[in-house]
């Protein structure tokens, strides 16, 4: 029994060090990021005697019966000349959206707007299949691509397009921002945590010279980047991802410029939210097997592989969290029978400190630096430990889906619906899109946040209470989890 002891208090400890490891890393970039916040120059927009490339705008939609309209008309009123200006409508819809596009459609085509309705019924290559239609047929040199819930400023091409007087660069990503930040916990959460990935992420790995990624929406690609690099593939559910390295490989760079925002919705309900996660955890499993391979045999600076490798392997951290959350509890036991005193796994804490770091530069001094100091701490000091907790709740579903990636199981592109809900009145449960069954996969997070129950009582019983703001964190978070998978179900 000691060995078996002695084994599940190794393995802990080592996957404690992965996480922390993984942590500190983000450190990396927020030197990076605070460098070039210093040295930041940005480009003067493109004024209306100046040469405007042909742009092509591809709208890829499916079933967006709810924000459809708002779509085109925030589209159409892009500061951009007509003449240099193709809109496509991308539609692989199986409901009323289709003719619902098509009608408003042919309202701006009246109104000599050169817009395209591209109706799909085989849906092959999901939104990979539809860009790489749209691609094949598309007049412009310049590709923008905005999903449907994205509502790009009048003047987002005019401020966009000069960063790409550079030859070198193939695509121009922007940062996104959220309509409905403040709708609920859900989208306050999703906020806290996105606003990290498009400052201190994005912007550090672009000053630091490190590949990054265009985000599938609100942004720019040159046509010949997208052909050299083998054009759109579907063979994961992340091809954002996978044609950005495969461009990066090809020698084209990615630039990532904070300072251009694109408004749009969150996901407001848990299903939507677990959809998208898993898509996006599934991706990067799926690409780090598809591209880690190439990017490893290549002749790239070994700085560059290194964070490349972090970067696609990134996903898998929530099996290392899941792993260490399961564990937890009999290594709690063996702890407390050894007499173990926690204090040598004091170094997860420098860990925690470096997430802290990041977040806080990302909301506090980015993102918030419009609210006052009071409301910015408060707001921070709430939701951090929150984030923590719901996170860790995310464990047991991002897992599974990184799991699929890595061992190459197909699944079909789940898109995430939105609903145009902005403000506080906006009700959710009459919605068509919601999901009307609770799912084997939330029973099971029921009954892991039953186990962490159990664990905290088992704490105060046996009375060693190093692990129990651990899982009080992890009961909060799988509970969380659950009561917004109930609350958000549809009983039509």
């Amino acid at each position: 029994m000691d060995n078996l002891q002695i084994f599940l208090i190794c393995v802990y400890t080592a996957c404690l060090l992965y996480i922390t490891s993984f942590s500190l890393l983000q450190l990396n970039l927020l030197k990076a990021y605070r460098k070039q916040k210093k040295n930041k120059v940005l480009l003067p927009e493109l004024k209306d005697s100046d040469y405007h490339p042909l742009v092509t705008i591809q709208l890829p939609i499916f079933n967006e019966l709810y924000v459809i309209d708002r779509l085109l008309d925030n589209i159409t009123k892009l500061d951009y000349p007509k003449d240099r200006m193709e809109i496509q409508v991308l539609d692989d819809s199986t409901d009323e959206t289709k003719e619902h596009a098509k009608n408003k459609i042919a309202q701006y085509q009246a109104l000599g707007f050169d817009i395209h309705h591209i109706h799909r019924t085989d849906r092959s290559g999901f939104k990979a299949g539809a860009l790489k239609e749209g691609t094949k047929v598309c007049k412009g040199e310049f590709i923008a691509i905005f999903d449907a819930d994205f509502l790009p400023e009048p003047d987002f091409l005019k401020k966009s397009m000069p960063y790409f007087n550079n030859p070198n660069i193939g695509v121009v990503q922007t940062r996104w921002e959220h309509i409905n930040e403040d709708y609920s916990l859900l989208t306050k959460l999703q906020a806290f945590q996105l606003n990290v990935h498009f400052t201190v992420e994005q912007a550090g790995r672009c000053a630091a010279g490190h590949f990054l990624q265009f985000n599938g929406t609100a942004g720019i690609w040159r046509k010949t980047c997208i052909d050299e690099a083998g054009g759109w593939q579907s063979d994961t559910l992340t091809e954002d991802l996978d044609l950005s390295y495969r461009a990066q490989l090809k020698g084209w760079k990615i630039q990532y410029v904070e300072d251009i925002i694109c408004p749009a919705e969150l996901p407001a309900e848990m299903y939507g939210l677990k959809s998208q996660q898993f898509r996006w955890m599934k991706g990067g499993a799926e690409n780090s097997r598809k591209l880690l391979p190439v990017i490893l045999k290549s002749n790239l600076p070994l700085a560059t592989k290194f964070h490349a490798f972090m970067h696609l392997v990134s996903s898998g951290i929530f099996l290392m969290i899941f792993w260490v959350a399961l564990i937890s509890v009999p290594v709690l036991y063996a702890m407390d029978d050894m007499e173990l005193k926690a204090t040598f796994l004091g170094f997860c804490l420098l860990g925690t400190l470096a997430v802290m770091s990041v977040f806080y530069e990302a909301n506090n001094m980015m993102c918030w630096k419009e609210k006052n100091v009071k409301h910015r701490i408060w707001r921070f000091m709430t939701l951090f430990p929150t984030f923590m907790a719901i996170s860790m709740g995310f464990s047991f579903h991002n897992s599974i889906a990184v799991l699929e990636g890595y061992f190459g199981k197909k699944s079909a592109f789940i898109r995430t619906p939105k609903f145009n809900l902005t403000t506080l009145k906006d009700k959710i449960l009459q919605n068509r899109y919601l999901v009307q069954k609770i799912t084997m996969k939330t029973w099971i997070e029921a009954f892991i946040c039953l186990y962490f129950i159990f664990a905290i009582a088992l704490a105060i019983y046996i009375e060693y209470y190093s692990f129990l703001l651990f899982h009080v964190l992890l009961m909060y978070g799988f509970g969380l989890n659950f009561y917004y998978s109930v609350r958000h179900l549809s009983f039509k």
